[in-house]
């Protein structure tokens, strides 16, 4: 009998499923509702989408918080960096979706650098103390206050997100909400067949959470990214990857910390898997504040990076 086939999987699949559609759901309703308000369009890209295209980890952290396992709250932020940045970025290259970052990228770079430095730290310490985690949310905010202005001041904007939802403030709120729930309905599935996965087949819940948990996870960007290469939108994705892995360490850390009175961080991830995080985000930093050219082959080479990674973690 194959995995999905058993109760633990098909909790994970339906949990990926219940992830992606809410995920869906709440993004486009808030924008519908971002819209009738007239909130500026500059405003919703960088919160209410990078904040909607994170609720599923959000979810999910908060949800093994609960179950007191942090190793799969822990891999699930340190997977997913490294998912969105070799596996969601390296597919937006071979798609020819991240060739023109645009104005800002170098902003959001750097971003990407400063939390990746405070991520090491605290894993190499061991802990997350809920002090740093209301610091790590207080930054998060200086982060989009400061992007926000600064963008203004360069007179950039963004283009309003497509929605199929219609024009309806009556509709937008409903329906936002029905994606709330099936988030964390999906998140509480995902992390209870996860857990019994693990402990059916001996793979420890840290390696669990860097892989079935992070890709899950990932899922909405990797929908942002596919529609965002098929539209022939260059730079969307680049932007997309670096504000989730913002929004990964400072936010969902950040909230987990918080919550928990302080995260619990397992030795394991200090002895790997943190600097798996820091070469690949360091990588494509270092690539854009350079301002070099992702293209295709160094796209495929990325992803294969991350196929690569996955084998060693369950070899």
């Amino acid at each position: 009998m194959t995995t999905l086939a058993t109760p633990d999987g098909l909790l994970i699949v339906m949990g990926f499923v219940l992830l992606m559609l809410g995920g869906e759901f709440v993004v486009q309703g808030a924008v519908t509702i971002a819209g009738r308000l007239r909130v500026p369009p500059l405003l919703i890209g960088f919160t209410i989408v990078a904040i909607g295209t994170s609720l599923p980890e959000l979810a999910v952290v908060l949800e093994a918080v609960n179950e007191g396992t942090h190793e799969i709250a822990v891999g699930g932020v340190l997977g997913s960096n490294v998912a969105n940045v070799m596996l969601v970025l390296g597919t937006a290259s071979i798609l020819g979706a991240a060739s023109d970052p645009g104005q800002g990228i170098r902003r959001d770079a750097m971003a990407v650098a400063a939390a990746t430095v405070i991520l090491l730290a605290t894993v190499l310490i061991g802990e997350v103390a809920w002090q740093l985690g209301i610091l790590m949310l207080l930054g998060l905010v200086f982060y989009y206050s400061y992007s926000y202005r600064a963008s203004k001041a360069e007179g950039t904007d963004v283009e309003d997100s497509d929605t199929w939802l219609p024009d309806r403030i009556a509709l937008a709120v409903p329906v936002t909400a029905a994606g709330g729930y099936m988030i964390w309905i999906g998140a509480e599935m995902l992390v209870q067949g996860a857990t019994g996965l693990a402990g059916s087949y001996g793979i420890s819940e840290s390696v669990i959470g860097l892989s079935v948990v992070a890709l899950g996870t990932s899922l909405p960007e990797l929908a942002v990214t596919l529609v965002a290469g098929l539209r022939g939108q260059g730079g969307v994705a680049v932007g997309n990857v670096l504000g989730s892995n913002v929004m990964n360490i400072m936010g969902i850390l950040g909230v987990a910390a918080t919550y928990s009175g302080g995260l619990v961080i397992a030795p394991e991830f200090a002895s790997r898997d943190i600097w798996v995080v820091v070469v690949t985000s360091g990588f494509v930093v270092a690539m854009l504040l350079d301002e070099r050219h992702i293209g295709r082959r160094v796209g495929a080479a990325m992803v294969g990076g991350y196929l690569a990674y996955m084998a060693m973690l369950y070899l």
